[in-house]
């Protein structure tokens, strides 16, 4: 269980700066006049073009994706945080296998099948473990936890993930101790997945998407495989049946949709590290004092309640705010050149 005193990472309601969501990155290119095919795929994350728009997506529904009740156990971890409307987590998305478009993941998504799914735990573990859909529902206590997201395009999210450990499925397998880094994969399936079809429309990545943490940050108590958010399971463009959550590290190392969790003793190769090794490091750590290359880092805006145009910003606190929980796992390191 977390530990219940409140940390720094849980800012009260009023420490959080209201804030606004945005228009989809198609809208906010068709402001500027440009075409989105004539943008390189790491512009997409350009914050300081995309983000000083923002609209009333409220308006917008999901469509016919089945997400079922989830029963979890209630933590008081993160209570004090204001969160994110469900409608704007369901509908403001980055999930580049179903297009790179904001709103790409909830239209493209809605006939992906959860169920039947394989999961499996492999590599350097005395218990190898397959997966299947019921299992990741039922085979760990689900519990909520409320954590803060921030995305490396500087804005960010607060939601209630349902979930467990990664942790206790890691401990089920039993690693040796020559393991040292885990390895992760998301479903390969061009099928459903168009941006996998498509070099346009999936942006470039060389598919399927793979992710990887140190083994003490992937024990570590705050990392989540979540199944769920605001009390049903995930959706398709949040990453159903399963995904990871690393609440300190930038939102691009929560891969989603995994298949395959592998541990080996090597660092793993990640998506945007292979794509871009200059501007997404392996850590992806927040750090306000680290700027992106094409703009800061020191601030952020809170996708909150509301749909008037807003150009104010919070401040983003070092390990996204959990740095009394996580700053331990780098003592020692150059967080300016391991980032």
């Amino acid at each position: 269980m977390l530990i219940k005193s409140k940390k720094r990472s849980e800012l009260s309601e009023n420490e959080l700066t209201s804030e606004q969501s945005y228009l989809s990155r198609r809208d906010a290119l068709k402001k500027f006049g440009i075409a989105a095919a004539a943008l390189p795929v790491a512009h997409n994350a350009n914050a300081d073009l995309f983000g000083f728009f923002s609209g009333d997506d409220d308006k917008k529904q999901t469509k016919a994706f089945k997400r079922d009740v989830l029963t979890a156990k209630k933590t008081d971890y993160g209570q004090s945080l204001t969160m994110t409307p469900e409608k704007k987590i369901l509908t403001y998305n980055n999930f580049y296998e179903f297009g790179t478009g904001k709103t790409d993941p909830v239209d493209n998504s809605q006939g992906f099948v959860v169920d039947p799914w394989k999961l499996e735990v492999t590599g350097l573990v005395n218990k190898p473990l397959t997966l299947n859909y019921q299992d990741l529902l039922s085979r760990f206590p689900i519990e909520e936890r409320r954590y803060r997201m921030r995305c490396v395009e500087a804005w960010s999210m607060n939601i209630p993930w349902l979930g467990f450990p990664l942790s206790e499925l890691l401990k089920a397998a039993d690693p040796l101790g020559s393991a040292k880094y885990v390895a992760f994969e998301t479903l390969y399936d061009p099928k459903q997945m168009p941006g996998q079809a498509s070099s346009f429309t999936g942006g470039g990545i060389d598919y399927p998407y793979v992710e990887g943490l140190r083994i003490d940050e992937a024990m570590h108590p705050l990392t989540l495989l979540s199944v769920g958010l605001y009390g049903k399971t995930l959706a398709p463009q949040n990453g159903a049946p399963i995904r990871l959550v690393v609440p300190w590290k930038y939102g691009f190392k929560n891969i989603k949709s995994i298949v395959k969790i592998h541990l080996l003793e090597k660092k793993p190769p990640t998506t945007w590290n292979i794509l871009a090794r200059h501007e997404y490091g392996f850590y992806a750590n927040v750090n306000p004092e680290v700027d992106h290359p094409r703009w800061s880092q020191g601030s952020e805006r809170f996708i909150g309640e509301g749909t008037v145009f807003s150009s104010q910003r919070q401040k983003t606190l070092m390990f996204n705010g959990y740095a009394e929980e996580v700053a331990s796992l780098y003592s020692g390191m150059d967080l300016t050149r391991e980032f």
